[in-house]
């Protein structure tokens, strides 16, 4: 089995993040182009629940065995790493199919009442197939990471993306005379397609790589497998409710958001202006480095979970410290990006830059973002997540309290739904490092937060300098190009000094 290190296994995890994240740009400018803003309509509409049916169907499993396969292979136990797939592939290949069943049944019922077009029935048929294949393709995943090879599931997102989008050229295009559903379908039908090519590749991999036969006494590691379901399950099941947590907050926050402007006396065409605007512009620009901190999050969970196996408390605070510290550093250059040109990056992106006092407002408060998705892993990690589910709902009750007490204020309005968001992330994330401290006694250093400040002091610093001395104004595209590459120099010189990256983590790109 090749294993890699955590920084290697982080990079390769980044890397595979950045070309899915590309290549799925590029799937959305093919679909859009396709079929129009109605197909892309009844496409979007069916999405929201192949999501739940993924949560459904994974219940949180991919994480839960990530952390108990790295903790039977810390102690070489080849036989429990055999139980706990053997367990979870039951799990999740039984849920599947009930899942399965119930959409087959229900659907008819939402296309023809819940949701606004009826067309919508075919995209939501084309999702029954997909329920199974992608509940293995979660248990093979987290098997992998937790044998901290990170390369198969890698190779397999951007495998996935590039078939998706062959297909969706192939079979939309050949669809769209049919009807604009039969469209919706077929790119449904792409995504069926991509997620089983990627699952054949991952099972080619587990067969070349694996070191135990899955169909040797099956039936015996199932019935023998209590005591490992109740292990797997005391994550799966805390970690699929703060998913769903965040599933019924995202529901309920346009709701809120929409009656609080109306008893502020917004009218409705503005409020959904300005949600819009919030949600549209400024909430995607903020979010854009999280994929390098899960990243960090993914490749966190089978380290710590082989480091609390080996009683190495030392590597446990060690491996907290350093993922926050990149998570730090990749998060705080983009804040001050967005702080200092949040007009001109707007206006290039949207053509307006309506959101901008959003993205100044928010941009500091989302470092706390940038950090709170390594915590959340390592609460996983320690068997934790019970108190992580917890200080998820407390912190999502409290953005709401505030949301609707600032938003229905006139004076205040939209702006109080950005500082509930902000209120939110920054308690989520003080909450989890509470946790940590009473757990394993586990806090920031008061030096690493004195770093953490004279980096984002300094480089905001350097970018108003910048800016003066090039005159820099909005619209100047190539002043901001320069503007921005010189930014990034002084960032990584700012960086290497400040330790943030040390020489020993790049010499430990270098082992294999």
């Amino acid at each position: 089995m090749t294993k890699q290190n955590f920084l290697k296994g982080t990079i390769i995890l980044i890397i595979a993040g950045m070309i899915t994240r590309f290549l799925g740009f590029i799937n959305r400018i093919v679909v859009a182009r396709l079929m129009g803003e109605e197909g892309i309509g009844l496409y979007n509409m069916a999405l929201p629940t192949l999501f739940l049916m993924y949560t459904i169907s994974q219940i949180g499993l991919p994480i839960a065995i990530a952390k108990r396969v790295a903790e039977a292979d810390a102690k070489n136990d080849h036989k429990k790493i055999k139980q706990i797939l053997v367990i979870s592939l039951t799990v999740t290949i039984s849920l599947s199919i009930i899942s399965s069943v119930l959409m087959f049944l229900l659907i008819p019922f939402i296309s023809n009442h819940l949701l606004t077009d009826q067309r919508v029935y075919y995209p939501l048929m084309a999702i029954i197939p997909i329920i199974p294949i992608s509940a293995v393709s979660a248990v093979i995943r987290g098997y992998f990471q937790g044998r901290q090879n990170m390369k198969p599931q890698s190779y397999a997102q951007v495998i996935e993306q590039i078939v998706r989008i062959l297909f969706i050229l192939l079979l939309v295009s050949w669809l769209v005379p049919y009807g604009i559903e039969y469209a919706a379908a077929g790119a449904m039908v792409a995504v069926i397609i991509g997620e089983a090519v990627s699952l054949l590749f991952m099972l080619h991999m587990f067969q070349i790589k694996k070191r135990i036969k899955l169909r040797s006494q099956f039936f015996h590691y199932i019935q023998s497998g209590k005591k490992t379901l109740h292990q797997l399950f005391s994550i799966a099941i805390p970690s699929t409710a703060s998913r769903l947590v965040s599933s019924i907050s995202n529901f309920l926050e346009p709701i809120l958001v929409s009656q609080s402007l109306a008893i502020a006396g917004v009218q409705t065409a503005v409020a959904t202006k300005q949600y819009g605007a919030l949600t549209g512009y400024a909430l995607p620009l903020l979010f854009l480095p999280t994929f390098i901190t899960h990243s960090l999050a993914v490749a966190l969970v089978p380290n710590i979970s082989e480091a609390e196996a080996n009683n190495h408390k030392k590597l446990i605070h060690y491996r907290i410290h350093q993922a926050i510290r990149l998570s730090f550093a990749s998060g705080a250059i983009a804040t001050v990006i967005l702080s200092l040109f949040a007009d001109s990056i707007l206006t290039a992106m949207y053509g307006t830059n309506n959101a901008s006092l959003f993205l100044k407002l928010m941009a500091p408060c989302f470092l706390f973002m940038y950090i709170q998705f390594p915590l959340n892993a390592t609460l996983q990690a320690l068997d934790l997540a019970k108190q992580a589910m917890w200080n998820n709902i407390i912190a999502t009750m409290i953005k709401f309290t505030i949301l609707i007490s600032l938003t229905t204020n006139p004076q205040i309005g939209i702006y109080g739904a950005a500082i509930a968001m902000c209120v939110g992330v920054m308690i989520g994330t003080i909450f989890h490092l509470v946790t940590l401290y009473r757990r394993v006694r586990f806090y920031i250093p008061f030096l690493m937060v004195f770093k953490m400040i004279t980096l984002i002091g300094f480089t905001y610093w350097a970018g108003i300098l910048l800016i003066k001395i090039f005159s820099f104004s909005e619209g100047q595209m190539y002043s901001f190009i320069l503007i921005l590459v010189i930014l990034l120099i002084c960032y990584m010189i700012f960086l290497f000094s400040l330790r943030f990256i040390s020489k020993e983590e790049l010499q430990q790109l270098k082992r294999k």
